[in-house]
Formats: C-alpha cells, sequence, structure tokens
C-alpha cells in the first residue's frame, strides 16, 4: 500500500477533513479537501462538521481551527510548523499598551496566536483588513498588529493615521524592489502580483496586492496571459493546476517559507494514525480569542 492510500484509508476510517494553506507544498495540497487562504480556512473551520480536522499550515492557523471549531479534533502534523511573525506580538507587551492607550481599538492580522488573540478587538486578514478598517470611524485611534508592512499599506491605501506594531513577515520582507524590476526586465508583458505584507515600496511596482485567495481569483478573471507573483512559491502549484494555458514567474530568489513547507505525508500518515498532534486549548481562552475573529465575520460574512 502507498503512502497516499494509507492516507485516503486513515482519512475515511477517521471521517476526517484535511484543509491546507497555499503555501504548503504541492503533495500536500494534492491530498487535501480545501485549499485556500487564512480567511477561507477559518471560514471552513465555521462550517466544519467533521470529527477530526487535519490542519496542514502554520500553528495559529490551526489555533484558529480549534477556536472556530472546538468539538472537533484539530491536528497540527508537524509542531515546529510556526509563524515567526505571529510570534512578534506576545499578548503582556498588548495588554501593557492597551494600558496606556484605553482609547484605542487594536486589530490583529489572524496571523497572530490564540493568547494574542484574547487581548485585541478585531480581527481580520489579508483579503478582508482593507475593508474592515474602512468600516471604523476616521477618529478612531488603532494599533495595527503584528505586520507592519500590512499595516502601511492600508493606512496608505485609506489615507488614514494607524499605528504599527513593529513586526513583519520574514519570508515576504525579503522582496525587495529590486527583485521586482528585475522580474519586470526579464518578462514585460507580464502583471505583477503582490502580497499586501511585502514592503510599501514593493506594493508600489506591482499591478495588485492581493491576498493569496484574491491573487487565485485575479488570475483566473484576467485576460492576461503571464503574471509575475510576489508571494510565496507554493502557491505556483495551484496556479498552475487551475490555468494550465498561462505563464507565471517566480521572483528570483525564489520566495520560501520553510515553516509552511516543514509538513509532509508522513506528518499526515502519523497524525490521522495517532491523533497527535492536537492543538488544545483552554475553554475560557478559547472563547476570549474567539471574540475578534467572530466580529470580523460578522462585518464582512
Amino acid at each position: 500500500m502507498t503512502i497516499l492510500e494509507e492516507i485516503a484509508e486513515l482519512k475515511a476510517k477517521r471521517n476526517a477533513l484535511i484543509l491546507a494553506h497555499n503555501y504548503t507544498k504541492p503533495e500536500i495540497q494534492d491530498i487535501a479537501d480545501f485549499v485556500g487562504d487564512s480567511l477561507e480556512l477559518s471560514r471552513k473551520a465555521v462550517e466544519c462538521t467533521a470529527p477530526v480536522i487535519v490542519f496542514c499550515g502554520v500553528r495559529f492557523m490551526a489555533e484558529t481551527a480549534k477556536i472556530l471549531s472546538p468539538e472537533s479534533i484539530v491536528l497540527h502534523p508537524n509542531p515546529l510548523s510556526g509563524c515567526p511573525m505571529a510570534d512578534m506580538a506576545d499578548p503582556d507587551t498588548i495588554a501593557a499598551y492597551r494600558k496606556e492607550h484605553p482609547e484605542a481599538l487594536i486589530v490583529a492580522y489572524v496571523n497572530t496566536t490564540a493568547a494574542t488573540k484574547t487581548e485585541v478587538d478585531l480581527c481580520c486578514t489579508s483579503g478582508n483588513a482593507e475593508k474592515l478598517i474602512s468600516t471604523i470611524p476616521a477618529e478612531q485611534e488603532i494599533l495595527f498588529l503584528p505586520d507592519a508592512n500590512l499595516g502601511s499599506n492600508i493606512a496608505s491605501k485609506l489615507n488614514r493615521k494607524i499605528d504599527l506594531w513593529p513586526g513583519c513577515c520574514p519570508t515576504h520582507n525579503k522582496i525587495m524592489p529590486e527583485h521586482i524590476q528585475a522580474a519586470k526586465e526579464k518578462h514585460p508583458g507580464a502583471l505583477v502580483l503582490v502580497h499586501p505584507e511585502c514592503r510599501p515600496a514593493v506594493v508600489k511596482l506591482a499591478d495588485q496586492a492581493l491576498s493569496t485567495g484574491g491573487m487565485l481569483k485575479f488570475v483566473r478573471e484576467s485576460d492576461c496571459r503571464e503574471f509575475i507573483i510576489g508571494t510565496e512559491c507554493g502557491i505556483l502549484h495551484r496556479m498552475k493546476k487551475e490555468n494550465p494555458e498561462k505563464e507565471f514567474y517566480p521572483l528570483e530568489p525564489e520566495v520560501l517559507c520553510p515553516n509552511m513547507k516543514r509538513i509532509t505525508l508522513e506528518d499526515v500518515l502519523f497524525a490521522l494514525r495517532d491523533l497527535e498532534p492536537r492543538i488544545e486549548l483552554d475553554e475560557a481562552e478559547r472563547q476570549k480569542a474567539k471574540a475578534p475573529i467572530d466580529r470580523m465575520l460578522e462585518i464582512l460574512p
């Protein structure tokens, strides 16, 4: 029996749902029931009735699934698959900020730990952050965390003041304007798509700054045949599968998140076999962390 057959057999036995982020390895995406970005995966977790969820992504995403689907056993196949940006905003420092700024609305990118979510007012994703913040009155003081690049790009687009936490995605932050310029010189007919976690100087050079879900939608609907992709290289697998008639050019050097790539087929197999490693959250913490996500989904269902 092959490893894929073993996974399929155990998946059926456990009545499990496999969720995978667009940045995971191609073979992981291919065995998933659903592949998406943070917002899409959050919505799937809300809808989920499966007794077991195997979450192939970084830890905060698996935590979000557990927050939204507490009755399910949520498995995170590789505990080493964490998110450095999520760890850049710790709950104690946020609590201290709130004491100094009691009137501030604290908006957290969903790329945060469950513990951090307990200290914030509202969550957002890269796909809905601009729309969410545009619903907040202009006079309201806002702290955006943990990604200063995403927050700065939103502030610039909405022309409003936002206090920014000094965090970033190390993978997207490595993309420099010269990388975009070199790709444009090499492929002059291609549209440039970048992630809004990129530096503002990079976003200014792009034709579109979109979440991974937004990129996939844009590519499907665009008449353009060539695209320069300024985000983690894992998304290229899905783009090519969905649009075989179009050309996609990754940046050089390759944009790769080592944490997203940690999860392997063997990890998924062992997780389904052993029902471990599990995401476990204290119920009081889970409910407190769920509140800012609920507010996000209420504003933009």
